[in-house]
């Protein structure tokens, strides 16, 4: 079952990707949001891909994963501090 949701997974990420760099919108631009959202999927994915793979879960990797996370999250709900939260992770 796991490897198959590895597979999933994959193809999924292949996809977000693709579509990220199909995006032709810019900071600024109105479809901005559209592409940081697909940006959020991706690293979403990549999360996933932490946490499932093989061997001992990546204390640094699951940091870089969660704090890319949390940066991209902030612009979409900007009043509950993400961005700190992401930078905490670094501090403490």
């Amino acid at each position: 079952m796991k490897q198959e949701i590895v597979g999933l997974g994959r193809k999924a990420h292949d996809l977000t990707e693709s579509a990220y760099r199909e995006h032709t919108s810019t900071r600024g631009d109105p479809a901005w949001a559209e592409k940081q959202r697909i940006l959020l999927a991706d690293l979403a994915l990549h999360l996933l891909q932490t946490a499932l793979r093989d061997g001992a879960l990546s204390a640094d990797e699951l940091k870089r994963n969660l704090y890319a996370i949390l940066t991209v999250s902030d612009q979409f709900i900007p009043d509950h501090g993400l961005k700190a939260s992401a930078d905490r992770l670094y501090t403490e």
